[in-house]
């Protein structure tokens, strides 16, 4: 039997729990406040992040792990006596952190100990539900692993309504004038991670329509759906949106993952949305 090593990255947003239970290995991207750096995870937990940026003016900036910070983590599990590792990262279009891991894992893999580094093409908890179907398959050769993961990253879809302009204007991505309008309108960006990048999927007026659009994609793909579960930056409506996705989907288990910093510092508070994985078409 195998014993595989899943590392992944910090953008992954996986559960605290869900990351001891199953002894996945997280690397953290780097985020500054001004001049102050934070590890995320490490030095800086999600509810101070979310502190911090409501005091802030200027959009807290976030850097990819380096090159060492990976070959550490895979030499420790080669340390520990695993037999490979499978490494998840955080969309290569929105980060250099899939580069670092790569150029780590093959000065690893030519020392004799294979890694696979996998571009999950995903953010937050589409790509941590990769993570945690990896780990959850570690008894597995790493190269049955490694397809099972990019098999069901194809398949995998996130969306997210924005509750605020806010952080957008903060980041250079729309003007003040632009954020303020939206603003007064109540404009709420719906967005989908569509082949690693970012993309407007659709604007909606006011929270309620936004959800409600969230609602309705939901369920044209509910008879197709094998998980689902909720992303959220501390949304005050939160229990409210897991329970009519309940109410939807049927399932009887629908997980939430809290937004951290590294999509948090973009997406804003309050964001809300869904990670969803779709079943197999064969």
């Amino acid at each position: 039997m195998s014993r595989i090593k899943v590392i992944t990255d910090s953008a992954g947003d996986i559960p605290p729990n869900l990351v001891e239970e199953l002894g996945i290995e997280i690397v953290p991207l780097s985020i500054r406040f001004g001049t102050q750096e934070y590890r995320d995870v490490i030095d800086l937990s999600v509810e101070k992040f979310w502190e911090l940026s409501e005091t802030q003016n200027e959009l807290p900036q976030t850097a990819a792990p380096s090159i060492e910070a990976f070959k550490a983590a895979f030499e420790k599990a080669r340390n520990d006596g695993y037999d490979g590792v499978v490494c998840i990262c955080l969309s290569s279009k929105l980060s250099a952190t899939f580069q670092s891991a790569q150029k780590a894992g093959e000065e690893i893999s030519a020392e004799g100990f294979p890694v696979a580094v996998i571009d999950s093409l995903l953010a937050t908890f589409g790509e941590g539900s990769l993570a945690v179907a990896a780990a959850r398959s570690a008894d597995k050769p790493l190269h049955e692993v490694a397809a099972m993961v990019q098999e069901r990253a194809a398949r995998t879809r996130i969306l997210g309504a924005l509750d605020t302009l806010e952080n957008l204007r903060k980041g250079g991505r729309i003007g003040a004038a632009a954020a303020t309008l939206g603003s007064i309108l109540a404009v709420k960006p719906i967005i989908e991670v569509v082949n690693g990048e970012v993309q407007a999927h659709s604007k909606q007026r006011t929270r309620k329509r936004a959800v409600e659009f969230l609602y309705d994609i939901v369920r044209q793909v509910a008879p197709e759906i094998e998980e689902i579960s909720v992303i959220s930056a501390m949304a005050p409506d939160e229990a409210e949106f897991v329970a009519e996705l309940h109410s939807i989907t049927g399932k009887d288990s629908i997980m939430v993952s809290t937004i951290g910093p590294v999509i948090g510092a973009h997406a804003g508070p309050r964001t809300i949305g869904v990670c969803i994985t779709l079943k197999p078409t064969s």
